[in-house]
C-alpha cells in the first residue's frame, strides 16, 4: 500500500456528491489516490463539483443520477464501469428530510424521504454488489444519522428512514462479509452543511463535513481482517 495513496488504483462511487458531506467525502478519497465517481440529481451542481475536484488534480467522474430510480443507477454504474472499471467503494450519502408531525406529512412527502434516504442506498448497492462478489472484496458505507438512533419531535419520516437504513446496513453486513465484502454505517450528529439550517446552534461548534470524511478514510483503510459495522458520531461541544 502507498502510504501517501493507500486508495490507489481503486475506485469509488459517491452518492450526492454535489456539495456538503458527500463532497466532502469525495474529495478525501480522491486525495488517498481513489479515482472518484460523484454523482446527484442536479447537473449544475454536481458539475461544479466534479470540476473543483478536478481542479486539484483528483481523477473524477460525475453526472446527475436520481438514486430512487433503478433504471438511472443501473446506468451511472454501467458508464463508471466503463470509465474507471468496477467499484471498489461505495458511499451511500444522497439523502433529504423532511420535518413535521408524522400525521401531518403528505404520501407524496413520505416517499421521497423513505425512497431517497433507504430505497436508494438499496438500490445502488444492488447494483454494486454482483461485481464485489465476484472480486471477493468491495466497501459499502452508509451515511445515515444518530436520528437512526433517537427520536425528536416533528422527525417520523426522517427517523423512519435511518433507522431502516441501520436495519439494512446490518442485514448486509451479514449476508455479505463472507465474500470480504464489508458493509458499515457512519450516524453524524448535527453537520454544519446546506442540508438544514439548524436553528440556535453555534455552527463552530457542530461536526464539519470533514469529519464525516475522515471516519470514512479511516473504514476504508481497515486492516483486512476486521471491519467497524458502525459509528456514532458527535461534536466534542454541544452546539
Amino acid at each position: 500500500m502507498n502510504a501517501e495513496k493507500p486508495l490507489a488504483g481503486q475506485v469509488a462511487l459517491v452518492t450526492g456528491g454535489s456539495q456538503g458531506i458527500g463532497l466532502a467525502i469525495a474529495r478525501r478519497l480522491g486525495r488517498m489516490g481513489a479515482r472518484v465517481a460523484l454523482c446527484a440529481r442536479d447537473t449544475e451542481h454536481i458539475s461544479r463539483a466534479g470540476e473543483s475536484l478536478e481542479a486539484e488534480g483528483i481523477r473524477a467522474m460525475y453526472g446527475s443520477c436520481d438514486v430512487t430510480r433503478p433504471g438511472e443507477v443501473e446506468a451511472w454504474v454501467r458508464r463508471v464501469n466503463e470509465v474507471f472499471g468496477p467499484v471498489d467503494i461505495l458511499v451511500n450519502n444522497a439523502g433529504m428530510g423532511v420535518f413535521a408531525p408524522a400525521h401531518k406529512l403528505s404520501e407524496a412527502d413520505w416517499d421521497r424521504v423513505m425512497d431517497t434516504n433507504l430505497k436508494g442506498a438499496w438500490l445502488c448497492s444492488k447494483a454494486v454488489v454482483p461485481q464485489m462478489m465476484h472480486r471477493g472484496t468491495g466497501h459499502i458505507i452508509n451515511i445515515s444519522s444518530l436520528a437512526g438512533k433517537n427520536t425528536f419531535a416533528g422527525g417520523g419520516v426522517y427517523c423512519a428512514s435511518k433507522w431502516g437504513l441501520l436495519g439494512l446496513s446490518g442485514c448486509m453486513a451479514e449476508d455479505l462479509r463472507a465474500h470480504g465484502i464489508r458493509v458499515s454505517a457512519v450516524c453524524p450528529g448535527s453537520v454544519q452543511t446546506e442540508f438544514s439550517p439548524h436553528a440556535g446552534k453555534d455552527p463552530q461548534k457542530m461536526l464539519q463535513p470533514d469529519d464525516v470524511a475522515h471516519v470514512v478514510a479511516m473504514l476504508v483503510t481497515q486492516s483486512p481482517q476486521s471491519f467497524v459495522s458502525a459509528v456514532e458520531m458527535r461534536p466534542t461541544q454541544k452546539p
